[in-house]
């Protein structure tokens, strides 16, 4: 039970409660015990220590000194990829479970493996056009494939429905990916 606890993850916010990152709850609890982190929401299970001790297990913290880091970029995978394209096949549009990566220049004629050339495809689809390029196989593409832009949205709101404690730490920032307003403004200018 006690390695449970220290395995699940907690939210790092920066000092400007800007989601950094998501952490084990063992790297969080390090941070708020060290002092360079305070805690904002506690975790559900207590972490056991020594002697029967017991200490608040971290769902969110916010480091006290601000980190510059690097703008996030979204790593080239499959899962990605599919997601980008809405799990849908981008030939005929039809959203299979059953989907496969295509590469829209084939390797063998030069296209590279990398976000502006791949895209996701039905087996059908995928099929059909071969070692072509879309034209050769006289299929459309539904839109350009691009690089998706990493936002704070983008990668924390895949955690809103498990971590429902962070979900007032990352609510203006998954809906300003959603298209919706954030929730500072929506705050501010009413409804």
């Amino acid at each position: 039970m006690v390695t449970q606890v220290v395995q699940q993850s907690a939210l790092v916010l920066n000092q400007n409660y800007e989601p950094l990152n998501v952490c084990s709850v063992r790297r969080a609890f390090v941070l708020v015990f060290r002092g360079k982190a305070e805690l904002l929401a506690e975790g559900d299970e207590p972490i056991h220590g020594v002697d029967a001790v017991r200490f608040t297990s971290p769902s969110v913290i916010r480091l006290r000194d601000f980190v510059r880091r690097p703008l996030p970029h979204v790593r080239l995978t499959r899962r990605e990829v599919f997601a980008r394209d809405n799990n849908r096949c981008q030939y005929c549009n039809r959203q299979d479970g059953d989907l496969t990566l295509d590469h829209v220049i084939p390797r063998r004629l030069g296209g590279r493996h990398e976000w502006e050339n791949l895209v996701a495809a039905c087996r059908s689809c995928n099929h059909r056009k071969g070692g072509r390029t879309p034209s050769e196989a006289r299929m459309r593409l539904r839109r350009k494939p691009l690089r998706p832009v990493a936002t704070p949205g983008m990668l924390f709101a895949r955690y809103m429905d498990h971590y429902v404690k962070w979900r007032p730490f990352l609510r203006g920032w998954v809906e300003r990916r959603r298209g919706g307003r954030p929730a500072e403004a929506a705050a501010a200018g009413g409804d």
